[in-house]
């Protein structure tokens, strides 16, 4: 049976040297529909008893779902912005799931979530980031480091609902390891920094703009805020060039193709350069599955 790839690690001299840190990168774009969501879609429809999984994703979520609900027989149906990357809606319909696109400008996601939920009562209904099956499969990326022997000052993930830095902030908690989770998240859409600065979840009345499209989230998952308030040591808001900045490097200087959201932990790296001097620093890169015209046009520049 298939289960997770473990995730690869890169390392890049150049890349350590330009930024003053000692950077690995813990690239998730070798992953099983190529992000690291499929260890959460994965121990979801491993662990569920439901015939039907219902789900909304800007993309690599409802991939990652539908892949393992191939898997284990079970029927799958994904809600999408209707302006998601093609690539993306095309990916998630050749894995075998439904594909349900809405005009975010209309109606949210989580609303025809919602909707399609009272259709289907039979079935689950799967949170690609607050939900507990979810955190525990994003918690295997951080177990791997550590089970490679890596000491690390810092781990810095993107951020959008907050599954990907809950289920890293568990591991770490786990492993008795000082190392701290930074989350790495879209000036455009920093929902996360606010509710940080307020000490209470802050949404964002509409789904941003930002290239990174993976972070486009209204707000972060109830689960997921009662563990990052305790448990994450800061949000850095990183810019749009930042993000294509980070785009670029990871192909110029580590060989490495990755989507805006999979940049944005490199992106907090340039955008607060002085706090990694001289630390030992894993940027994850959560995913490689960007559009390749606009892929094109970030790196056409180089």
């Amino acid at each position: 049976m298939i289960s997770p790839r473990p995730t690869t690690i890169v390392d890049s001299p150049r890349l350590s040297e330009r930024l003053g840190a000692t950077l690995v990168l813990a690239s998730e774009t070798l992953q099983y529909t190529g992000s690291f969501k499929f260890r959460a879609a994965y121990n979801v429809a491993s662990h569920v008893k439901h015939a039907h999984i219902i789900t909304a994703s800007s993309g690599n979520f409802g991939q990652a779902i539908a892949y393992a609900c191939s898997l284990f027989g079970k029927r799958c149906t994904v809600v999408m912005p209707s302006g998601a990357p093609r690539i993306k809606v095309d990916a998630v319909r050749e894995y075998g799931a439904e594909v349900d696109l809405v005009d975010v400008k209309k109606k949210g996601r989580l609303e025809r979530l919602a909707e399609l939920a009272k259709e289907f009562p039979e079935a689950y209904v799967a949170s690609p980031y607050d939900d507990p099956l979810v955190i525990q499969g994003n918690a295997g990326l951080a177990n791997e480091l550590f089970a490679l022997g890596m000491e690390l000052d810092s781990i810095i993930a993107p951020i959008g609902g907050g599954g990907l830095t809950s289920g890293l902030v568990k591991a770490v908690e786990r492993s008795g390891k000082k190392t701290q989770v930074l989350a790495a998240e879209p000036a455009l859409a920093n929902d996360a920094a606010e509710s940080f600065r307020a000490g209470h979840i802050v949404a964002q009345q509409d789904e941003s703009s930002t290239i990174a499209d993976g972070a486009r989230m209204l707000r972060l998952g109830d689960r997921n805020w009662e563990i990052l308030r305790q448990g994450l040591a800061g949000v850095i808001e990183v810019s749009e060039e930042q993000i294509k900045e980070g785009v670029r490097l990871l192909f110029a200087l580590a060989n490495l193709k990755a989507e805006p959201t999979g940049a944005l932990s490199l992106g907090a790296v340039l955008a607060d350069p002085d706090r990694f001097v001289g630390k030992r620093v894993c940027c994850v890169i959560s995913g490689g599955n960007a559009d390749p015209a606009l892929y094109a046009k970030l790196i056409e520049s180089i």
